[in-house]
């Protein structure tokens, strides 16, 4: 089976999904990669590390900036020509709306956010959420070529393997579009929840330190949100230390605890890491949709009844503003730090 894998990279950095989808097409048969851009050299030469047979690259400074026209464009003319059995891709904002157009393109349709994928006989069959998470169900596409956007951290990690080497196809780049990049910003680039093996998350809780006194001259929306900031540097040092990244739930962000970047949940980012640690987060069920996947999950709440008890694997029913900095410390002898 041929299956092609586009590698959803930005200003040069690749979405890690991409690599772990290029593992799961080599488990039934032939991985080509699809590398879109300008001066994709070192993407090139990191897909064929990462187990891609062939790559075909579209280096064309028109799709230099991504924009969804020439890139669906080029690519269905890619998989018109050469027939691949399965597309896959990376589940990124960008994903979603290149596979979808693509598809319209192929006539053929889109598995979204697939978590499991078996193939029997002809059949390729796709295992996805459904009901914020709450079940899982088996689908199909009965249009070809099968395509699905695969979620990250989800698929094994292919081992990189230095100075490999494969079949290298230049392909054309379809430029026709009505739409131009006028200019963009990124902001916190830093915070790449999706890809994070380690989270450690704050709610609500992370306001209520009755021990801290606000400077003087706030009112009590300023107050809480300095504490709540105060608490959120707990949580940071402590992620920082795991090597991992800061999370939030949806009420700290909305009560300007901290960036929407960092919310986890529903209406913000599903995660998939090794280990989940929610500080003073209750766990509503809009939270537990983004993280409950998670290999581990620890939380620590004084509440003993709260929500979050349930999808933990480890409970610690305390004041997190003891427990965060014991933690912290005890990790720092752990690691030697």
């Amino acid at each position: 089976m041929k299956t092609f894998v586009y590698i959803d990279h930005f200003k040069g950095e690749v979405q890690p999904a991409s690599w772990e989808a290029i593992g799961l097409a080599k488990k039934y048969g032939t991985a080509v990669a699809l590398v879109f851009g300008a001066d994709a050299d070192e993407i090139t030469k990191a897909a064929f590390e990462y187990g891609a047979d062939e790559v075909i690259v579209v280096d064309d400074p028109a799709l230099t900036d991504y924009r969804a026209e020439p890139y669906a464009s080029t690519l269905s003319a890619l998989a018109s020509s050469s027939t691949p059995d399965l597309i896959l891709f990376p589940t990124t904002a960008r994903t979603r709306e290149l596979a979808a157009m693509s598809a319209v393109d192929l006539s053929t349709g889109v598995l979204t956010d697939v978590t499991g994928f078996e193939v029997n006989g002809d059949q390729m069959i796709a295992t996805r959420p459904i009901y914020e998470g709450k079940l899982l169900e088996k689908t199909v596409c009965s249009g070809k070529p099968v395509m699905a956007t695969i979620r990250g951290r989800i698929f094994p990690k292919p081992a990189r393997e230095a100075g490999k080497t494969g079949t290298l196809t230049k392909g054309e780049a379809k430029t026709e579009a009505l739409s131009t990049v006028a200019g963009y910003s990124a902001s916190e680039s830093a915070v790449n929840l999706g890809d994070a093996a380690v989270i450690v998350s704050g709610g609500r809780g992370v306001s209520n330190n009755p021990a801290l006194t606000p400077p003087a001259g706030l009112d009590e929306k300023q107050a809480e949100v300095w504490r709540a900031q105060q608490g959120f540097a707990l949580i940071t040092e402590l992620a920082t230390l795991l090597g991992g990244a800061v999370g939030a739930s949806r009420a700290a962000v909305d009560g300007g605890y901290i960036t929407y970047a960092h919310q986890v949940g529903q209406t913000g980012k599903v995660v998939t890491p090794d280990l989940y640690i929610a500080c003073g987060i209750s766990g509503a069920i809009q939270h537990l949709v983004g993280m409950r996947n998670a290999k581990v999950i620890v939380a620590i709440n004084k509440d003993a009844d709260a929500p979050v008890f349930k999808q933990a694997k480890y409970g610690v029913v305390g004041d997190l503003f003891a427990i965060v900095p014991a933690l912290t410390e005890a990790m720092k002898k752990k690691m030697g730090k």
